[in-house]
């Protein structure tokens, strides 16, 4: 069994991979078309501006592959940027098209005018239930209210509501937190930052890549 993390030069991904390792994964980080189609999960991690995330994958000729991947009906998620850009476009630094995986758009999280909540919105925060089916998805065995660790100025909002797996909340404001569409998955939070909570969604993800 393997995962690939797809290499597309945008933040640092050594936790990523060291998190896969302590859940006993072998995980390669790589750009390589055939070593992606192969792997039986892929993860697609990244910080930064979504516009610049999307130059580096069609830089890289990744756009497609990505795509391609997602039709062999095996394993894909998405972290932080890597979630947002599975989405139709974002409106940061104008509108950037995007992979167009899930329905929606990225917009800029709204907050209210204090002094104590301001952007990016970097902290631990709770998961809640947009609905009871955590069963069988990477937060199984997860408790609603669970913290997690942020670190974003952005989110997705989904056309379609049932693609929400969870919600969280920032300055009154209830945002999209993780996503599930099919084979595909999303994160806005840092699992790899989050502790053992973290580890256990990605466990989660590398016991459905075993299957």
């Amino acid at each position: 069994m393997k995962i690939a993390v797809i290499d597309y030069g945008i933040g640092n991904v050594r936790s990523m991979l060291s998190a896969f390792e302590n859940q006993g994964a072998h995980v390669i980080l790589t750009r390589n078309k055939e070593e992606i189609l192969e792997s039986d999960g892929v993860i697609l991690p990244g910080v930064g501006a979504f516009s610049h995330g999307m130059e580096s994958l069609n830089k890289y000729s990744l756009v497609e592959v990505i795509k391609d991947y997602i039709e062999t009906n095996k394993p894909f998620m998405g972290i932080c940027l890597g979630m947002q850009m599975l989405f139709d476009e974002s409106e940061e630094f104008g509108k950037t098209v995007g992979l167009g995986l899930i329905s929606g758009s990225v917009i800029r999280l709204p907050t209210a005018d204090t002094k104590n909540e301001k952007l990016p919105h970097v902290s631990w925060n709770e998961l809640n239930f947009k609905s009871s089916k955590w069963s069988g998805t990477i937060l199984d065995g997860i408790k609603e209210g669970s913290d997690m660790y942020f670190v974003h100025s952005f989110v997705a909002k989904p056309d379609n509501v049932d693609n929400i797996l969870s919600i969280t909340e920032y300055s009154g404001y209830k945002f999209c937190s993780s996503v599930k569409k099919g084979n595909v998955y999303g994160c806005q939070f840092h699992p790899e930052k989050s502790g053992k909570i973290g580890l256990k969604i990605i466990n989660n993800f590398i016991r459905m890549c075993e299957k």
